[in-house]
């Protein structure tokens, strides 16, 4: 048995398209009609259901009704060199007499009963004017104050298009950032130069205490041997003085014992 084509028509038939930028949430509208005489059961599947919210994401459909879906792609960073690879795919089955069986349906439908169609995402980026048309617009809407005809004609010349809002903010919030951080380096800068001169006064303090220590305690060690030597000195002169006293005195006494000798 062959499967069974799509009876619900979709609007648009292959591709969902989404209008950044995605910095927010973006919403496209799908429309699926059923044409024929029967209600029809759909369910709409993605391979990337983290990144959309779909409301509603099944249902039923009466015989000539339309349902539309809202597929809502949530905030990413987009990189245009990378090839989208999302898809959707819408299946449908004709409705079962009882509405309470639709579980029951779904869980047990064989692959041929099962009508499906499959959609693609497109990501597509506005053109530089028109995103600064929309920040214009929006800015407009934020302060109606620009709405005055002094504002209008600046924002509708040509500078003002050529030139986009978001670059000139991002400039200006960049400069005022770079100012900022200039002073902050130029102060530290400072600070860092008050510390090394305050380290190399601090280092030639303690060099000059070092050598004045180094004076004194040579000057200690020559004032020490100075002194030692004139001791050393003394005594000898002391020992060589009264080496010949006392050989006087022993020859005195010798005499003396020999004289006493001979008298006795």
């Amino acid at each position: 048995m062959s499967k069974l084509e799509q009876i619900l028509v979709l609007d648009p038939p292959s591709d969902l398209r989404f209008k950044g930028p995605f910095t927010e949430v973006i919403t496209t509208n799908l429309k699926l009609k059923n044409p024929s005489d029967r209600r029809v059961c759909f369910k709409v599947k993605t391979t990337a259901p983290r990144r959309y919210c779909v409301r509603p994401n099944s249902g039923i459909i009466d015989a000539g009704a339309t349902v539309t879906i809202s597929v809502m792609l949530q905030p990413f960073d987009y990189d245009p060199n990378e090839k989208s690879k999302h898809k959707f795919m819408v299946q449908s089955i004709f409705a079962p007499p009882n509405e309470s069986e639709l579980d029951a349906m779904w869980k047990d439908a064989k692959p041929d009963d099962l009508m499906d169609s499959k959609l693609r995402c497109v990501f597509d980026l506005p053109p530089e004017n028109d995103r600064v048309n929309d920040m214009e617009g929006s800015t407009d809407v934020a302060a109606p104050v620009q709405n005055s005809s002094k504002a209008a004609p600046v924002q509708n010349s040509s500078k003002a298009v050529d030139v986009p809002v978001a670059k000139v903010v991002a400039k200006t919030v960049s400069a005022s950032l770079d100012d900022s951080e200039m002073k902050k380096l130029s102060e530290e800068c400072r600070r860092l130069q008050a510390d090394m001169g305050k380290l190399t006064e601090e280092n030639r303090q303690l060099k000059d205490d070092g050598v004045r220590m180094r004076r004194a305690a040579q000057h200690s060690d020559h004032m020490t041997s100075n002194q030692t030597g004139s001791s050393s000195s003394m005594m000898q002169h002391t020992a060589a003085a009264s080496l010949p006293s006392l050989i006087v005195v022993i020859a005195a006494i010798f005499i003396g014992f020999f004289m006493g000798k001979f008298i006795l």
